[in-house]
């Protein structure tokens, strides 16, 4: 029988640095712009991608300086993970600080970053960029399906 794998093993405090890299999927999911509500609090989801998302792999242009050019990236950390409640469903951060499994796809699982595009998980080929789009003209772009993606988790 072999070793359990690290996600099950440690909290997301006692990972290392490139453990707690690779619980991102690559899904692009959060990178995906979303309105707030002031008075209910209650988060909408836009097709609307940071303009660092690079819309055909899911990742950040520009990974190490985001900060740079989007001051408001949000750099998740374990603390946080357990504070936000926009995270998709299928977030693996999130999933192992709820003590769940990650699901079939989740490159950590199958061994290949392909899978979370083959199965509809990630925003390929179903987000613009917010390069030129007005930010009063986000609610042309309300989307639900990114509460909606994936299955129960595999583990």
């Amino acid at each position: 029988m072999g070793e359990m794998p690290f996600w099950k093993t440690k909290s997301l405090e006692e990972m290392s640095q490139a453990e707690w890299e690779s619980l991102c999927d690559g899904c692009g999911l959060c990178c995906l712009n979303k309105l707030e509500d002031w008075d209910t609090g209650e988060i909408a989801w836009t097709s609307v991608r940071c303009t660092l998302l690079d819309g055909e792999t899911c990742r950040c242009k520009d990974y190490e300086n985001r900060q740079a050019t989007v001051p408001d990236c949000i750099q998740l950390t374990p603390k946080r993970v357990r504070e936000i409640s926009w995270l998709p469903p299928t977030c693996g951060y999130r999933l192992v600080a709820e003590g769940r499994g990650l699901y079939w796809w989740h490159p950590l699982v199958s061994g290949d970053p392909e899978t979370v595009h083959a199965a509809g998980i990630s925003v390929r080929g179903r987000s613009i960029a917010e390069d030129g789009i007005d930010i009063d003209d986000y609610e042309d772009y309300l989307v639900t399906w990114p509460l909606e993606v994936g299955l129960e988790p595999a583990e």
